[in-house]
């Protein structure tokens, strides 16, 4: 199982408008892709010295041809919806992760 996580740290002036955005219109488009099983947002607390508000949305997908076919089929199209909307209000950098070990009680 892998993890595609997309840090954002997104300017205050925008941030209502984008939290809605990603939660009522990005993140269930990612899933429609049907690449990925879930998604969850989380808020950074610590401050940056840049200001803004940073989040991590981690997206589950179950292994790397999946994640390589959202990257080859998705991506590209996905990722320019937000740039149209929020140009230069926000930044954001992505990394892959591999889920080595979960634990639930």
């Amino acid at each position: 199982m892998l993890i595609y996580n997309v840090t954002i740290n997104i300017d205050e002036s925008v941030h209502d408008e984008w939290l809605l955005w990603m939660r009522d219109k990005h993140i269930p488009d990612m899933l429609a892709t049907g690449k990925f099983s879930h998604a969850k947002m989380v808020k950074v607390l610590v401050e940056e010295d840049m200001g803004g508000v940073t989040y991590s949305v981690q997206y589950t997908t179950k292994d790397r041809e999946t994640l390589q076919a959202y990257y080859n089929e998705d991506a590209e199209r996905l990722r320019k919806d937000g740039m149209a909307l929020f140009a230069d209000k926000f930044v954001a950098f992505r990394t892959e992760l591999e889920v080595v070990s979960q634990q639930i009680p």
